[in-house]
């Protein structure tokens, strides 16, 4: 087994190799002086089992393509089997059509992966798990529920929580951890004007007096969470706090977190974290090294991945 770290995420990727105690295959991935990307794959590995650790966070397309081209690198180097780890799916939110002429693009980044030379795919917490069906090669979609179960009972302690789900669309992913930590639940009803932009309408559930943990998979513009939070508070709350997986936190979301009721936002390492992120008073990052290095020896080893998350 070998394990290939390109640029999008390299401190994950060698806290994976560390707790698998293996070194990170030396491979080059640059660029030329037009921004072309380069791949050179340093050691042998003809007939191995690779994994290739990238996030297609941003810039999403430069990462797409090293990703793309470490792949066809490997199988033109003979490599047994190539498993693309991405831990954050970009274009996930693309997964279906969304007015008149509009492109499918998470199906179109599954094919070229595909195309690339994957063999399967080891993601996390995809934003919609149709996706899976995008691909012809297996996938394995892990959860950051088991992760998050953990830190909110060792955290909040002697709590009354409730856990909202920001929008309808992520009720099942809300009601998994409800679920594991035995507490209630709660929905945000919103309404999105635009793209981008977000309208609080309602909240379902009575959430006052309670202590309230928004999950989610991802956080971008940082709207919809900051405006959940908002109506939480102005509905009783006594305090808001969130989980979510994917930090994308793009343009000024650090800054709108920072201002807004949100007393404290947990999100994994899936992408590395700019230095506004790190410096961030209210904005906390754990690790899915581990989960991620259990999920790769289990595949390397062909047994169950899916029942890490029983």
């Amino acid at each position: 087994m070998k394990i290939v770290a390109c640029n999008s995420n390299r401190p994950l990727a060698e806290a994976v190799a560390a707790t698998l105690k293996l070194p990170l295959t030396k491979a080059s991935i640059r660029r030329f002086a037009d921004m072309e990307v380069f791949v050179e794959i340093h050691e042998n590995v003809r007939g191995e089992d690779v994994f290739v650790v990238q996030s297609t966070s941003y810039p999403a397309n430069d990462n797409l393509m090293e990703l793309l081209i470490t792949m066809d690198a490997l199988r033109r180097s003979s490599a047994r089997r190539i498993t693309a780890v991405i831990p954050y799916f970009g274009y996930a939110r693309q997964d279906r059509k969304s007015g008149s002429r509009t492109p499918i693009s998470a199906k179109l980044v599954a094919n070229l992966i595909t195309e690339a030379g994957a063999h399967r795919v080891l993601t996390m917490d995809l934003h919609a798990g149709q996706i899976q069906g995008f691909f012809d090669i297996p996938v394995d979609n892990m959860f950051a529920a088991p992760i998050y179960s953990r830190h909110i009972q060792e955290t909040y302690t002697d709590h009354d929580l409730m856990i909202v789900s920001p929008d309808v669309g992520g009720v099942v992913r809300a009601r998994a951890i409800a679920t594991r930590i035995n507490c209630d639940l709660a929905i945000i009803d919103k309404r999105r004007p635009r793209a981008g932009e977000s309208e609080v309408m309602n909240v379902i559930g009575d959430v006052e007096g309670r202590d309230c943990l928004l999950v989610d998979d991802l956080v971008d513009s940082g709207g919809t969470h900051c405006n959940a939070a908002e109506a939480l508070m102005a509905r009783g709350a006594r305090s808001v706090g969130a989980y979510v997986t994917h930090g994308v936190l793009s343009g000024a979301a650090v800054a709108r977190i920072a201002a807004s009721p949100i007393q404290m936002m947990t999100i994994t390492d899936t992408i590395q974290a700019t230095d506004a992120v790190a410096n961030s008073p209210n904005i906390r990052q754990l690790s899915i090294a581990p989960l991620l290095a259990e999920a790769i020896k289990r595949t390397a080893e062909e047994s169950s991945v899916s029942s890490l998350f029983d």
